[in-house]
Parts: structure tokens; sequence; C-alpha cells
């Protein structure tokens, strides 16, 4: 049995598993069962990136809607129809927060929607891989729910619809086959096909939603390679329905090309910016501005549409700035490109024709970072400056600046900056302890043992001893011993009995 959670963990970003982390103890903290669902699950399980992380709670999802924005979530956008919460998460992470639904189609396209179980919920979408989910709750934490048996058709690869009316229920789900096809380069079903070439020949797409429109439009900005889902969206005659005026000719496609690649370049160095405003903008950069906007009203992230919106005038804004007193120095430029939109900058250094600016950024991604790389400096180790000092972060900060601008050329310049940083020299070591060993005790000086007679004498009964004189020096081992002086005592016994025998 596959261990999901493990999945989980070594799939999603960093930043998207904080994500999961955040929705799974909010969710717990209202009693609400939550589940990760849908496309997340989908991608998660047959190795593609995962874009969105898309949720699912028996309950209503606005209940956890106010402790989110306290951490910093950002609600982009309500869909109240289906109560469905459009996020973005700290850290830049794209989800959704759906509430567990069942529903009927009294009428093509116009769903009727009721509470539900999370069974049922997986069980009224549109293709049997995107019918999975994953349980977060703590009793069956990691259980994979997968009633339509999407793992199977995961593994052969293939897109197959859950029951026979599903396109004509949500005729949208017409425009989703296609893009799936074309994104996972997979096969639809056989059967699937013939229902989708039957909704096709009966124009079931006239009944289409206008919400699912705006939600597919959307979709196109998060491709990764959002041309080639294009022209397959124009075979089928799809992108007419998104818009009537939209074609792959509309595209600039040597724009959106060198936004990809810039981006890649950016990944590579940490950086992991959302490219899809910029997507999006390149993808209509041809188009009206009228018809820019009658797509701009039905998208359901409104948070994505201002960023649209603005994303060239901020981009002129950063330009001008770089060129500008507040860039005057290579550490001013870095300063300001450092807490500049990572979105931003890119669309710049893919859109400018401003050459000082361009040269900045690549210099901000060039040479700049590879002169913050030598940081700690030979010199700094020298002078036993490391990162346990309270005072190194800012230090180390003000040294890179000096190497920016030029002021740090040689050693000496260096030394002499940095010498009154310079920590107190360490304490000598503590001297070796006494070797114990038999050598060691023959030299020492062997303590005089205390007679218990000596000890005794002048104590009486209810009185001190007197205080200790001084001892007598220790006799010699010539000295005569002590028993016999106590035979000489006894001699005058012989002299008694001698008068006695007279």
């Amino acid at each position: 049995m596959a261990d999901y959670i493990y999945m989980l963990e070594t799939r999603l970003l960093p930043e998207q598993l904080r994500g999961v982390t955040l929705l799974q103890e909010t969710a717990r903290a209202h009693e609400m069962n939550i589940y990760l669902t849908g496309g997340a699950v989908r991608d998660m399980i047959s190795g593609f990136q995962i874009r969105d992380i898309d949720f699912t709670v028996e309950g209503n999802p606005q209940k956890i809607q106010k402790d989110l924005e306290k951490v910093g979530t950002v609600v982009e956008g309500f869909d109240e129809e289906q109560n469905v919460l459009y996020l973005l998460l700290p850290g830049n992470v794209r989800a959704s927060i759906n509430m567990a639904r069942s529903e009927t189609f009294p009428k093509p396209g116009h769903p009727v929607i009721k509470p539900g179980a999370i069974l049922e919920d997986l069980r009224r979408r549109d293709f049997t891989v995107n019918a999975m989910g994953l349980s977060l709750n703590p009793g069956s934490r990691g259980l994979l729910l997968d009633p339509a048996n999407g793992l199977a058709d995961i593994e052969a690869k293939i897109i197959r619809i859950l029951h026979n009316y599903s396109f004509l229920e949500d005729p949208s789900r017409l425009i989703r086959a296609t893009r799936f096809a074309a994104r996972f380069h997979w096969t639809i079903e056989e059967r699937t096909q013939l229902r989708y070439n039957a909704a096709v020949e009966n124009s079931y797409i006239d009944h289409i939603n206008k919400s699912a429109i705006g939600y597919e439009i959307e979709q196109l900005a998060y491709e990764e390679e959002p041309l080639h889902v294009m022209r397959a969206l124009e075979k089928e005659n799809w992108l007419k329905i998104l818009n009537p005026h939209w074609s792959v000719a509309k595209v600039d496609n040597v724009g959106l090309s060198s936004l990809i690649k810039t981006r890649q370049q950016m990944n590579s160095l940490g950086y992991n910016p959302d490219m899809s405003a910029g997507v999006m903008y390149f993808l209509t950069h041809r188009m009206s501005g009228a018809d820019q906007a009658a797509m701009q009203r039905i998208m359901p992230r409104k948070e994505f549409i201002n960023t649209w919106k603005h994303l060239e005038d901020d981009a002129k804004d950063l330009a001008h700035k770089l060129t500008g007193k507040e860039a005057a120095t290579p550490s001013r430029a870095w300063k300001l490109l450092s807490a500049s939109k990572p979105e931003t900058i890119l669309f710049l250094d893919t859109n400018t024709r401003n050459q000082t600016a361009a040269n900045k950024i690549k210099n901000f991604f060039g040479k700049w970072r590879q002169l913050k790389q030598r940081i700690p400096l030979p010199e700094m180790t020298e002078l036993r400056i490391t990162p346990d000092l309270p005072v190194y972060p800012k230090l180390a900060e003000d040294v890179f600046m000096l190497l920016l601008d030029g002021k740090l050329r040689s050693r000496t310049e260096t030394i002499k900056f940095l010498k009154p940083f310079e920590p107190p020299p360490p304490p000598p070591p503590p001297p070796p302890p006494l070797k114990r060993g038999k050598k060691a005790e023959a030299k020492a000086p062997a303590p005089l043992p205390a007679k218990a007679e000596e000890l005794g004498k002048g104590k009486k009964k209810g009185k001190e001893a007197p205080a200790p004189q001084a001892k007598a020096p220790v006799p010699s081992a010539k000295a005569a011993p002590a028993k016999p002086a106590k035979a000489a005592a006894k001699k005058p016994a012989p002299k008694a009995h001698a008068k006695k025998k007279k």
C-alpha cells in the first residue's frame, strides 16, 4: 500500500506543504472534516507539477475564512453558487476550498447544489482521475478515497468520464477533456470519446455556464505550455467559446517564450515567481481592451485580474526607479530589486526596452549575486568574525554593500574596516590536571598519623582539652625503642626479693 502522506510531503513544495498544514489545523480547530481533492491528488500520484491545492470540507468553507485571513491568507474570489473560496495562501500558494456537495441538473450547465458528504462530492466530479480525495483528518490521515478507480486510469494515462450524461450535465467538461489531454499527453478513453463526439454533434456546449467559461480562461494562464494547449482548444473550436475573437494568432509568441525562459532562470536561482499574469498578458496581447475586459469580468480570482491589469504599469514604475536616484549605485539597485515583487522583475526583464534597467536586472541575477557568495571573506575568518556573533548579519550586509560599490578593493582596506568588530581573544586554556599514579604518590609527603592517645590527652569530663602544643620532633630511626624503657622501670623488683632472703 502506498504511503500517500509521505508522497504528499515529498511532492509538494515547502510553501505548499505549509499551506496544507495551515488548512488542516484550521479545519481541525473548527471540528470540520477536510480532504485534499481533485487535481492536487491526481498530480501528486501521476508525478506532474502540483499547480494548485484543492481542498474540500464537509461544511461551509466560509466558517474558517476569518482565521485564514488572520495569518496572511488573501481571499481572491468567492463563488456563491458553488460555495467555493479561491485563496492565495502565505508563500504565494494558490488554493481553493470547496464545500462537499451533491449536484442535480434540471437544466444542462445549471446544477442544483446541496451540501453532502465527501463520497457524494467525489462521485459528482468530471473525470475519474479527478474523483479522488486524501483525508487530512486525525483518525484517517493519509487514507485515499477513490470511489471511481481513478488510480487505475492514472496508471493507464487515460481520461474517462464518470457516467454517460457527464458532458450533457456540464458542457465545460468538453473543454476540460481537451485541455487535460493536451497538457498530460494522455488519451481520451474510447467510450468517453464517443460521448464527446455526440456532445459536439448535439451542440451541448451552447449550455455552458458563464462562470465555467471564466474558470477555463484563467486555467490557461497556469499551464506550463499554454500555447500548446491553446492550439488544441482552437483545433476543437473551443477557443471561440471562451472568447469569439480569441485565436492563436492573437498571442505574442516571442514574448511568451521569453517569459517562460526567464522564469526558468529565476527558478534556478531560488526564485519562484508566479508567471500566470504575465502569461495571460502575452496570450491576449493582440486582443482589444474590450475583449480583455469581457474576459476579466467572468474570471473567478479578482486578485489575479488586478495583477494582470497593473502588470505593465508596475513594470514601467520599476524601470523608472532603476534609472533614477533610487538605483544610482549598485548597492541601491540591489536593495530596490530585492524589495520588488519577483513577478514584476520577471515581466520587466522580459518586456523592457530600457537597456539601463535590463543591465541592472542582469547584474542582480549575475555578477552581483556571485559577489555575495564570496561572504564570509577570508579576512573575516582571520579576525574570528563568525556567524555566531550578534553583529554578524548586519556586518555581512554592510561588507556586501561596500563590495558592490567598490569601496573595499584591497586586503588592507578590508582589514581596516573589519578590525573594530574583531572579538577579544579567547581566554587561555586551563592547566592540565595533576597526574595520579604510583610515582606521584611516592613523591607526595605522607600525612602524619594522629595517635588516638594524643587526641585524648587532656580531655577530662566537664573540661575542654588544652590548646595543642608544638609537637616534639619525630625521633629518628636510630632512637631507642619504647619497650626497653618500660623494662627499666621494673628493675627494683629483684632488690626487694634479695632483702627478704637475708
